[in-house]
């Protein structure tokens, strides 16, 4: 089976208030593109990854007028996707929702919370989490603009249940900042706040980790093993705290592995922008599939759908271009066996 994570650049303005898809000339989002080019281009994308079920990053928005799962399920049945169900967990401000799209003669899903709203420890992921940033002895509130969707998935053939969380963590752009030294201070606090975000993510997956649940950890977490360098000033990234550190259980991800394990050489990447004062395009490692020991132990097959660094993407050139027209950020997927035949050897 596969499970796949996919970041839409903008997808919300392709729909209008009804949740119908924008098929005009007018444009998207996106930079140059058409909300028909851009609409052609993700559906493309979607059917090619032939998910079982997809994590979408910046899915349309929720709020009193607008509705996340219809879009989505006119979005699949348009485009005839095997993944044509939809949930989404806690809506948020930034018309960029955390939501799941999934085949349902292959799961069942639902949005499944954990957590007390209060609790000291691994609140639930739309309360607030306290942790002392500065080394004050002052715990500042944290929390998150776009909460981590939480899905209890279930493999209709085999019964085995499987715990997601969608993540999309706070970006560290020091946006509003006045000056250069504004800059450095904007960036240090964001990524505090960041850090903090990735260590309430980890204290869940500690908990399921400890409870045996299989799980898979996947999204746009704008961070990464050597990505920039206030890095050096915290010790390590955010994406190594959710992995696990030191003596904890870790979870697994090859790419992020890469990164920590071959400080030089080439580097994988998920998404690629354009940076117009420099006249260039920037690549980076944000988007990550990780998972537990247990679906480790499964042999699965991890791949990016880079339109340039994947042989088949860039060798289909009607893909190759849906992929740079549909998104700065490229598919994650990973395909893995959960029939009870295939069981991990545990000898």
């Amino acid at each position: 089976m596969r499970i796949a994570t996919y970041n839409v650049e903008w997808f919300n303005s392709l729909f209008d208030d009804e949740g119908h898809p924008l098929f005009d000339e007018q444009w998207s989002g996106r930079r140059d593109v058409t909300r028909r080019a851009q609409l052609n281009a993700v559906g493309m994308v979607f059917g090619a990854l032939d998910a079982d079920a997809i994590m979408v990053i910046e899915a349309p928005d929720e709020n009193r007028r607008r509705y996340t799962v219809p879009a989505l399920e006119r979005f699949a049945d348009l485009f005839d996707l095997r993944a044509r169900k939809a949930l989404i967990g806690f809506a948020n401000d930034t018309q960029q929702e955390i939501a799941l799209m999934y085949d349902p003669y292959v799961f069942s899903a639902r949005h499944d919370p954990l957590g007390e709203v209060g609790a000291r420890v691994a609140p639930r992921f739309d309360g607030v989490f306290h942790l002392d940033l500065d080394t004050d002895a002052s715990p500042e509130p944290i929390v998150f603009s776009k909460p981590p969707l939480e899905v209890e998935l279930t493999h209709r053939e085999s019964g085995t249940p499987l715990r997601l969380i969608g993540v999309h963590v706070k970006s560290k752009a020091p946006h509003g900042a006045q000056g250069p030294s504004d800059v450095i201070r904007l960036a240090i606090e964001n990524r505090r706040k960041q850090m903090a975000q990735c260590i309430w993510i980890r204290q869940r997956v500690d908990d399921h980790l400890r409870a045996g649940d299989p799980l898979i950890v996947l999204g746009d977490f704008n961070d990464g093993p050597g990505l920039d360098d206030y890095e050096k000033l915290f010790g390590r990234s955010g994406v190594e705290i959710v992995m696990g550190e030191d003596d904890a259980t870790c979870m697994y991800d090859p790419h992020a592995r890469m990164i920590l394990t071959h400080k030089s050489g080439a580097r994988p990447a998920t998404s690629r922008f354009y940076i117009a004062k420099e006249r260039r395009f920037l690549q980076a490692l944000l988007d990550y599939v990780m998972v537990s020991p247990d679906l480790a132990a499964r042999d699965p097959q991890w791949r990016i759908w880079h339109p340039f660094d994947d042989p088949e993407c860039y060798g289909t050139p009607e893909l190759r271009e849906a992929l740079l027209t549909a998104s700065d950020h490229f598919p994650v997927s990973i395909d893995f066996d959960l029939s009870p035949s295939h069981q991990p050897d545990r000898a």
